[in-house]
């Protein structure tokens, strides 16, 4: 999907993907889908602006979503990156969803930018062709607002078991465990997830979409038919209780416009955090 950057916008060999975690690790946010390319569990792609000694980096995961770290003011590398960021050169065949960090990124790309960036819209023809600017929401996860929902929560007639491989291949959906695991194999043995049947058919699946160190991120998708009927949130609960009883921190987080997201995760007790910005790159 990507072409290779020459200059000072550089891809970097895997064998050198060494340099590029400890600086990964100083950013202050969920940067657990970057750790996942760094850590190759899965391929991606990274730029920096220094192959000896990198201080600008671009990390980009295969499913669409991708980081701008490190020092923002190396002015030939965001010269490289805004033809990029804007596809000019017709190398990115999907939309991706970047972050960044620090903060500081956000003035710089406001400024490099310029009018080829706007803010969201319902209306997504006027964001074609440029960047558009949204809202990401992580949140942190409080124990006794989770403990207090599953103690009010209703028992219902179904079926919750660990997704195996036949499942992991079964289910169908645009936020399923294939996308964040090499196959089905790979996710067995280092990831972990449990689906729902209700009528004996496959509902909804909860799953580590990353674990790094204690952390482990939820990903969550539940068969077209039978969303709105709540069954997301017993998927979820199985896992939840899988990270308690086994040291994990459980991690969410979502874009700022996926309401049905934002609504379960507060309901499964995670607590929202000041919102960043979240860049939309056209495709």
């Amino acid at each position: 999907m990507y072409k290779e950057m020459n200059n000072r916008m550089i891809l970097l060999e895997e064998s050198a993907y060494n340099k590029v975690l400890a600086p990964l690790k100083k950013a202050t946010i969920n940067t657990l889908f970057a750790r996942t390319v760094i850590e190759k569990h899965l391929q991606g792609k990274v730029f920096v602006d220094d192959v000896n000694s990198p201080n600008t980096f671009y990390i980009v995961h295969p499913y669409g979503m991708s980081l701008l770290f490190g020092n923002p003011d190396n002015e030939e590398f965001n010269r490289q990156f805004k033809e990029h960021a804007l596809n000019k050169d017709k190398s990115r065949d999907k939309y991706e969803w970047m972050q960044v960090f620090p903060d500081s990124w956000d003035d710089k790309l406001k400024d490099l930018f310029g009018s080829d960036l706007v803010k969201y819209s319902d209306n997504s023809n006027t964001a074609k062709g440029k960047v558009e600017l949204n809202g990401r929401v992580n949140f942190k996860f409080n124990q006794e607002t989770y403990f207090a929902f599953k103690q009010n929560t209703p028992k219902i007639n179904c079926k919750i078991v660990p997704t195996d491989k036949e499942i992991f291949n079964d289910m169908k959906g645009s936020v399923v465990p294939m996308f964040f695991w090499k196959d089905a194999e790979h996710f067995c043995k280092h990831g972990v997830g449990f689906s729902l049947f209700y009528d004996n058919k496959l509902a909804s699946t909860a799953y580590s979409a990353y674990i790094h160190d204690n952390y482990l991120e939820l990903g969550i998708e539940t068969v077209g038919e039978y969303r709105g009927k709540g069954l997301a949130q017993y998927a979820c609960s199985v896992l939840i209780d899988y990270c308690l009883q086994n040291n994990y921190e459980p991690v969410w987080s979502c874009r700022f416009e996926n309401t049905a997201s934002l609504k379960l995760a507060q309901k499964l007790g995670f607590e929202p955090v000041p919102k960043r910005t979240y860049y939309k790159l056209p495709c």
